[in-house]
């Protein structure tokens, strides 16, 4: 084994950790923005093999990161289970609702979202092709209870609230659609694999607005279930689990899944996280994103506190969440320069 990512995620402590960066393919850099007009819109761009290969190869060729992830869009499994699909310029992506069990009765079986999912694996192949020998490939897809909540509200919201009323005043049809994710995650992550990503990590993005048992029960549960489901398909693919903003619920969150790393976002700090959480485990992140738009000095000696104090164990270094379309590219090298000693 001697790609860097991959070790980390066997546990492998390293004098330097490995890089990559969440939304490191987009706005920010401006041979995406050229890549995206080509297409013409974002999920034109999505669904194009060729020129998802590409936007995934820029930031590689700019920075030299040590993985891609592959370009898509955590909504593009809902699309494939039959759900419509569209973004609004300046306000994201807008969805068909499925609130009834009427409307979840008429989502399409999992065994038909290849169909539409198809390009997106033509797309892991040709990375598989392309990406240089030391990159590691990873692919993804949005956690149940995330996707759920664009589903449910067809849109995204501040506070889940809809998904929330849902799972609190019709349980059957709420945990419907969790299931329905969970099998097609599964199943779209499999081909993913399949098609040549050699590991697979699941969005939670949404995961701190559940507390306590629903934590566990719509959190904890599907990332278990998808995790197993994918060891047992595909022993020795590691899996990173991101549940953004858990808090004390990154505590065991390892364990509890089984995934190889836990994600974590900027609103826990380094100190904390490797006491707590990296004792179980390889750990990602957790720089925050705002210093790839400010810079300075602050960027460096954040980045190289964050360094130091997953030192002790398997660490990939990341940010809390992903850059932001004003970051400086500028910003990017200066913190791959900290990480890597320069």
């Amino acid at each position: 084994m001697t790609k860097t990512i991959l070790k980390a995620l066997a546990g492998e402590v390293q004098d330097v950790p490995p890089i990559w960066m969440m939304r490191q393919a987009g706005r920010y850099l401006p041979e995406y923005r050229a890549t995206r007009a080509q297409a013409g819109d974002f999920l034109s761009l999505c669904y194009n093999p060729e020129l998802a290969a590409e936007v995934t190869l820029q930031p590689i060729r700019r920075y030299g990161f040590d993985a891609a992830i592959l370009f898509a869009d955590i909504l593009l499994l809902p699309q494939a289970l039959g759900a419509d699909l569209w973004f609004v310029t300046g306000e994201g992506p807008r969805l068909s609702t499925i609130t009834s069990e009427d409307e979840l009765a008429q989502l399409k079986p999992v065994d038909e979202i290849d169909e539409t999912l198809s390009p997106i694996y033509e797309t892991v192949r040709i990375l598989s092709r392309e990406l240089p020998s030391e990159t590691t490939l990873i692919g993804f897809a949005g956690a149940p209870w995330t996707v759920a909540t664009y589903m449910i509200a067809g849109k995204g919201t501040k506070d889940q609230g809809p998904a929330h009323a849902l799972k609190d005043g019709n349980r059957a049809v709420f945990e419907g659609i969790l299931d329905r994710l969970t099998e097609g995650t599964i199943h779209y992550l499999s081909k993913q694999i399949e098609a040549g990503a050699e590991v697979v990590k699941i969005f939670d993005s949404w995961a701190g607005s559940l507390k306590g048992e629903d934590f566990r029960k719509y959190a904890v549960e599907p990332c278990r279930r998808i995790t197993a489901a994918i060891k047992e398909r595909h022993p020795g693919i590691p899996v990173i689990g991101f549940p953004r903003e858990a808090g004390e619920g990154y505590v065991g969150f390892h364990a509890a899944t089984g995934v190889d790393c836990v994600a974590l976002d900027n609103s826990v700090s380094a100190e904390w996280a490797a006491k707590e959480v990296q004792k179980d485990g390889c750990v990602q992140g957790n720089l925050a994103s705002t210093h790839m738009v400010t810079g300075g000095q602050a960027l460096v000696d954040e980045t190289r506190a964050i360094v130091k104090a997953f030192s002790g164990g398997p660490h990939i270094f990341n940010l809390g969440h992903g850059i932001t379309p004003d970051a400086d590219p500028d910003n990017v090298t200066r913190m791959i320069e900290a990480v890597r000693g320069g």
